[in-house]
């Protein structure tokens, strides 16, 4: 009991007294995290909104399939992205792997089924609107995925932040495909395993903390953003 309090205690210091290590591990967390959410809402979105206004063959099975991915093992995604990222893989020649850019890749893969799938069934409400307006003003595809991307903005926005809450408490691809490599590759989640094996449980909880408030912020945007509290009622 006594090493949890001063492990806590140690902890809190760190980041009041704003310990370089802590902070340097804490940005490039969100570097990655960040980098990897653009790139998957870039994806996730256009491809949600065309699944909610086009009619085709392979449609349903699409959905499925971004339904089942949302469980995909983070570990398995990294495992798939190493062997193409290594030396005898086919995309060796890159060098890529053990760096921010693999875990970039690895991050996206992961999240990307999340959105997709978080903002198809909003999208596919506003669609159910829309449809009889849009028809009648004989608007294109690309005019009604732009339309629906706008109008549920809120909703993609919330679909975005919960991308974002399960790409910065990844561990297990990122361990994989980044190493934990100090000053490189270590983010957040890795640096609390590897200082947790090693009994620094100091600067394990420090992240701990940063981590925490970063996953509260998440979840209070959520919150806000979808309107959970609405005229006083929840």
């Amino acid at each position: 009991m006594n090493d949890l309090l001063d492990g806590l205690t140690q902890a809190a210091w760190l980041v009041i007294s704003l310990n370089p290590d802590l902070y340097e591990i804490a940005a490039r967390s969100l570097r990655v995290t960040l980098a990897a959410l653009v790139i998957a809402c870039a994806i996730a979105l256009p491809l949600s909104a065309l699944l909610a206004v086009q009619r085709f063959r392979f449609r349903r099975a699409t959905i499925a399939v971004l339904n089942a991915l949302m469980g995909l093992p983070p570990v398995v995604v990294g495992l798939v992205v190493y062997v193409f990222l290594s030396r005898s893989g086919p995309l060796g020649v890159l060098g890529l792997l053990f760096t921010p850019t693999a875990m970039v890749i690895a991050q996206v893969i992961i999240i990307v089924p999340l959105i997709a799938s978080i903002a198809h069934q909003s999208l596919r409400e506003l669609w159910a609107e829309y449809h009889d307006l849009l028809i009648s003003m004989n608007a294109g595809r690309a005019q009604r995925i732009a339309t629906l991307l706008w109008d549920g903005r809120r909703a993609l926005l919330t679909a975005a932040l919960a991308g974002f809450g399960r790409g910065v408490g990844e561990v297990g691809a990122i361990m994989v495909v980044g190493g934990n490599i100090d000053h490189a590759t270590r983010v957040m989640t890795t640096a609390i395993a590897l200082e947790t094996g090693k009994g620094n449980f100091a600067l394990a909880l420090g992240l701990g903390f940063v981590l925490i408030a970063l996953s509260v912020m998440v979840n209070l945007a959520i919150h806000w953003l979808s309107r959970t509290e609405t005229g006083g009622r929840w």
